[in-house]
């Protein structure tokens, strides 16, 4: 059987840092971002806070595998800065996350191999900083059953480790779940083997 990925890594929250080459300054960011859209009011915060600056170049990845990912030079030559960016990511292992470096020119061409090197450096002294998080895809349920069923569901729903979100009793009771995407078939099959039981399947979410 095909083993289900489930989990990636990211990061905690904001990090920097900072690298200098010839009187220029490279200024590194890495942002949490779970959506485009988050990436892009990250970058118009960021390009706000350092408006003053030469450059704003970088890269940023989405999902598990690659859902969505995007460099961008910001004026510097081609592939000397968003891809460098992107690299230390994917060195990384990382997702769901932004680098913008942002560079203030000190009067002194670098040249690409200088450019790339410090992009990279100033990319890399960021995410060093960072704290790395795995986050985990969790799919959501809602279970329905008859009252005298709830010892058996409950009992499921502890062994294979799902986590409650919101339950209710009326006629009938009602259990709104997560459960880890690996396990999401295990536990699909344990609970439609119990009798009068209805289960639907809402949508996967991370976490």
């Amino acid at each position: 059987m095909e083993e289900i990925q489930d989990s990636f890594l990211s990061i905690a929250g904001e990090s920097r840092g900072v690298f200098r080459e010839k009187a220029s300054k490279f200024l590194s960011v890495a942002v949490p971002v779970a959506t485009e859209e988050e990436v892009k009011a990250s970058l118009e915060e960021l390009k706000k806070s350092y408006h003053d600056a030469n450059h704003h170049c970088y890269a940023y990845r989405l999902g598990m595998e690659n859902q969505a990912y995007r460099i961008n030079d910001d004026g510097e030559p081609s592939g000397s800065a968003g891809k460098p960016i992107y690299g230390q990511i994917l060195s990384m292992g990382l997702s769901d996350i932004l680098v913008v470096v942002v560079r203030y020119f000190g009067g002194t061409k670098l040249g690409i191999p200088g450019l790339i090197h410090a992009y990279r450096t100033a990319a890399r002294e960021a995410l060093e900083q960072a704290v790395i998080i795995e986050k985990i895809i969790r799919v959501e349920f809602k279970v329905t059953f008859d009252y005298p069923m709830m010892n058996d569901v409950m009992r499921i729903l502890k062994e294979e480790g799902a986590k409650i979100v919101q339950q209710a009793a009326t006629d009938k009771c009602e259990i709104d779940f997560f459960i880890r995407k690996s396990h999401a078939n295990l536990v699909e099959n344990r609970i439609i083997r119990l009798k009068n039981i209805s289960l639907l399947q809402k949508q996967a979410e991370k976490y």
